[in-house]
């Protein structure tokens, strides 16, 4: 049976090809000269200094539902900002997140912060399109790509001066993407097969990851003391929405994960 990852990628090969047809990858990459210079997302997530946040923007998830149906996302982003969150992400999936291109390009007027495009990414053009609409950073997750796209994409985001945030959940990916010569790895704790989460498989494949790498944590990040593990674990960064976007004030809830 088809996991709810894989009905999603097959979802978004579909509307590419249907964006494709609408706006061929000849003219879209015309927009690429008048695109904003890409700010540097891995610098800005690997700073010593402890736990660097990425705050996320979404009004609702396939395993959340509804969020926050009604979020702006420059007024979110302005938010995460002034708590001293090191870098956004913006989900830009409209099915199953409510989101769209639009959102990231509000949210990186709003501030500073490098920008990464959330999506799921399965097609050349996708990364275009990310850099086009002012992306920074595109994220790639391994389950999703065989090893030739896997490479090709990566090398792409790089091509276009941005940085790949490469994400894996399934430990026996995390070869492949230290293969790939990825510095940033993202360590789902959600299976987006069974969409069940544990933030301990993080602290345990942190363990086989070169020091040199900077781990993402991402997903069933709530509380001070969860970062507080991932801290004392090596982790360096940590991805986190549904608990902010929940919450009455999401920028107070980002200072206090920050403490």
């Amino acid at each position: 049976m088809a996991s709810l990852l894989d009905k999603i990628a097959e979802r978004k090969r579909r509307e590419v090809a249907t964006t494709a047809r609408e706006r061929p990858l000849a003219v879209l990459e015309q927009g690429l000269a008048a695109a904003p210079p890409p700010r540097d997302f891995f610098a800005a997530v690997s700073q010593p200094g402890g736990m660097r946040l990425i705050a996320e923007f979404k009004r609702r998830s396939p395993s959340a539902g509804e969020i926050r149906p009604g979020a702006e996302p420059a007024a979110i982003a302005a938010g995460y900002a002034q708590a001293g969150a090191a870098a956004l992400s913006v989900l830009t999936d409209g099915e199953g997140f409510g989101g769209s291109l639009e959102d990231l390009v509000a949210a990186r007027a709003a501030v500073s912060l490098p920008v990464l495009r959330k999506e799921f990414v399965v097609d050349p053009y996708q990364v275009v399109e990310a850099r086009v609409h002012g992306a920074d950073a595109v994220l790639l997750i391994a389950e999703c790509l065989d090893d030739c796209l896997l490479r090709s994409l990566y090398r792409q985001i790089l091509d276009l001066g941005m940085t790949p945030l490469v994400e894996l959940h399934d430990e026996e990916n995390l070869s492949r993407v230290l293969e790939l010569g990825a510095t940033l790895i993202g360590i789902n704790n959600r299976d987006l097969r069974t969409m069940t989460t544990d933030i301990g498989h993080v602290l345990r494949l942190r363990e086989q990851v070169p020091a040199e790498c900077v781990v993402v944590a991402e997903s069933g990040i709530r509380s001070r003391s969860d970062v507080e593990q991932l801290e004392a674990a090596g982790v360096g960064a940590m991805l986190v929405g549904e608990s902010l976007l929940a919450s009455p004030d999401p920028a107070a809830a980002a200072a206090a994960l920050l403490g």
